[in-house]
């Protein structure tokens, strides 16, 4: 079937991020350049080289405002923080449980590593108090589809329901497989995205062993600094981003608005290194040219590229040597590049969900995110784009790329088309 066969859009965005609970909230704090870095207080940080994080819980999402006791015992924080901005999601595209036809409906979404929260309490539980104390509820708390049947609970969507986990790419691969399922006939509507729950004592002290958080203690706003000379590393962050996609027809019938078209989807991998990226960039290049393919879009039309940039040294040299290839030198020179990552943090599982959101309100108000914290411009290693210093930048943007480089090797890219010019 033609990638083209059926038109696919945007109705409903949901985001709890380190900015706050709302898509439109943390798109506005981007634009105005606030980040959500803090010092960690959960636990004492003293033996760790990392001493900040992005947060949520704690600070921003408070479980209690959202879900009664039974419930919480039920869900993980993963589950909890994802189903949040699913039903912002729900509610933000105008449908109505009782009037769609749920076996045409379904949630696809993604996580990087899942219910860790109930693996690190009930494994205490378990060495302190012993097997018969730990809950009924640890593997369905655990096991990464929980999100995605949750969120299928919320709402009774009977149609595909599963969850993808490919690290950093994992909710990017989500939202592939589900325009896939609009695309294919078998669907009409989707929920689809992420949620990523691992500021802990235990992931913190693996990203900092496998030397990927940055350590700037001493300065933590500017830590997070993509593209920049003097990057030191990403700041660990959690959080979620939904949306809801549906048939062109689907949602025109029902008059729902529209941010922009999902117009296409690119993956490739590297089959090399188990956490750095191609050097070459050419794997991750192949992701965006599929993605431009699958639109139908040409090189010279994307305006705007929301970059995985995760301010570590190789990861922005290869996404930039990748960005070039696929695009051509000249049109490369010629996109507005940015990584949110700079404000948020890496969301890991949960990132390409929070930036296919960002991605698709660019083209919908004709404003995209900066890229903060950049001062230095890292000339010797090649990097020498557009990478939007600082300030927002105001354009009618006619087609974009999100792009994802998961450990693994794992490459996604989402291409989306403003939706006045599909």
């Amino acid at each position: 079937m033609s990638s083209k066969a059926r038109t696919v859009v945007i109705t409903g965005i949901g985001a709890l991020t380190p900015l706050g609970i709302g898509a439109p909230l943390t798109f506005d704090k981007m634009l105005e350049g606030e980040t959500g870095f803090k010092m960690i207080d959960r636990w004492d940080t003293s033996e760790f080289g990392t001493h900040f994080a992005a947060e949520v819980r704690g600070c921003i999402y408070k479980p209690e405002d959202h879900f009664t006791t039974l419930q919480l015992r039920r869900m993980d924080p993963f589950s909890q923080v994802g189903l949040v901005a699913a039903k912002e999601a729900w509610a933000d595209s105008g449908l109505d449980v009782n009037a769609i036809d749920s076996t045409r409906a379904g949630a696809i979404l993604g996580t990087g590593i899942g219910g860790i929260q109930s693996i690190l309490e009930q494994s205490k539980i378990l060495a302190e108090n012993g097997p018969r104390r730990v809950t009924p509820y640890f593997i369905s708390n655990t096991m990464a589809n929980a999100l995605a049947a949750n969120v299928a609970i919320e709402f009774g969507l009977q149609g595909a329901c599963f969850l993808t986990s490919s690290a950093c790419a994992s909710s990017g691969h989500a939202i592939g497989m589900a325009l896939h399922e609009i695309r294919s006939g078998r669907a009409d509507i989707m929920v689809t995205g992420g949620s990523e729950t691992t500021t802990n004592e235990l992931c913190l002290a693996g990203f900092n062993s496998v030397k990927a958080l940055s350590k700037r203690n001493d300065d933590i706003h500017r830590a997070s600094r993509p593209f920049d000379r003097d990057r030191d590393g990403f700041v660990m962050g959690e959080g979620a981003g939904v949306l809801v996609i549906e048939s062109l027809e689907h949602a025109q019938a029902r008059g729902a608005k529209i941010y922009c078209e999902l117009a296409g989807f690119g993956q490739s991998d590297d089959a090399g290194h188990i956490t750095a990226p191609d050097s070459t960039g050419n794997r991750p290049a192949a992701a965006l040219q599929l993605a431009m393919k699958d639109a139908g879009i040409d090189p010279s039309e994307v305006d705007y590229i929301n970059a995985h940039g995760t301010s570590t040294m190789l990861n922005d040299m290869v996404e930039t040597k990748a960005i070039k290839i696929a695009l051509g030198e000249e049109n490369a020179k010629n996109t507005a590049i940015s990584s949110t990552k700079s404000m948020i943090g890496h969301l890991v599982g949960a990132a390409a969900g929070v930036e296919a959101i960002v991605t698709a309100l660019s083209l919908h108000r004709g404003i995209a995110p900066q890229t903060q914290n950049y001062e230095t411009p890292d000339l010797e290693n090649g990097l020498d784009l557009d990478y939007i210093p600082n300030e927002p930048r105001k354009k009618a943007f006619r087609a974009a790329l999100s792009n994802s480089l998961g450990f693994g090797g794992h490459n996604v890219s989402i291409a989306f088309r403003r939706f006045d010019q599909a």
